[in-house]
């Protein structure tokens, strides 16, 4: 049987398990609040994870425990951590801006149609994840007498942007929408202290890693672990997705489990092989398929 998201998502609020966050006053994209069965499986699956990876890991290779230990590292870190490994310059999406509808769009995500570079009728942007009913009914909406199968398809980001003048952008009336492609950082912004300048600024973490890595001193100086050996934590991590879509599955505010494992060079891809298989078992074994 094949179900459609909207369907599982409405099943999911009958049922209690997930609710569209701030609902009552309409909602704000990319967030979710777990309700009572949702906060019991979420937490029943983390403490399972945890059990697992700290409080009773698995035999390693060599038939010895494996020592992994736990750590809850801050969301806010000194901003110098994401200039160092590179999220302030790197963490980006290339980006444009509709004009018409006030919309942005990742540039990769959005799929354009169209029949050939000659002719006259506007290209037609929709998003990546559209269909053949769902271009057929945006060439009937916009009196465009084309079909679907007469067309070709490429993606935005493969575009001159000198040709943008050409396209209708996904929920626009008319060609000649689309901005110039810019990057934007994926990472929230916010301020720390009283100073409400640039020296203030600081950033919600997009990932939990970097708090690991950053204690990975401290952790070695007190717990007296000694390599190889894993870093585990849970907790929230946060990205400014721009189009945040999918339900659950692609959101500005989630939580992540993660280890960080570290062993000698030489010893790298026996240990990757032994958590890839490891970890596709423990999934496995709570039901998921393969």
């Amino acid at each position: 049987m094949t179900f459609d998201l909207k369907d599982i998502m409405a099943l999911c609020k009958r049922r209690g398990f997930i609710f569209q966050a701030s609902e009552i006053y309409g909602g704000i994209n990319g967030f979710w609040d777990y309700g009572p069965l949702g906060v019991e499986l979420k937490n029943n699956i983390r403490d399972a994870w945890w059990r697992a990876m700290v409080l009773a890991p698995p035999m390693g290779p060599d038939g010895a425990p494996v020592q992994i230990v736990g750590l809850d590292s801050a969301i806010l870190q000194h901003p110098k951590t994401w200039e160092a490994s590179g999220h302030v310059a790197g963490f980006s999406d290339p980006m444009v801006d509709c004009k018409e509808t006030k919309l942005r769009y990742r540039l990769d995500h959005i799929v354009v149609y169209y029949k050939d570079e000659n002719q006259n009728e506007p290209w037609v942007a929709l998003h990546q994840e559209a269909d053949e009913k769902d271009v057929e009914k945006r060439l009937k909406k916009l009196d465009i007498k084309l079909r679907f199968s007469e067309l070709q398809k490429i993606s935005l980001d493969k575009i001159d942007p000198s040709k943008f003048d050409r396209i209708v952008a996904p929920d626009a009336t008319k060609p000649g929408t689309f901005t110039e492609p810019k990057q934007f950082n994926l990472m929230f912004e916010t301020r720390v202290g009283a100073t409400a300048g640039e020296e203030g600024k600081a950033y919600f973490r997009p990932e939990t890693a970097q708090g690991i890595f950053l204690n990975f001193k401290n952790v070695v100086d007190s717990s007296r672990v000694r390599m190889p050996f894993g870093i585990a934590q849970i907790g929230k991590a946060y990205r400014n997705e721009v189009t945040p879509r999918n339900f659950i599955f692609r959101t500005r505010e989630f939580e992540q489990m993660e280890m960080e494992f570290f062993c000698h060079p030489s010893e790298a891809q026996q240990w990757a092989e032994f958590w890839v298989e490891t970890r596709k078992q423990w999934w496995l074994s709570l039901g998921l398929r393969e």
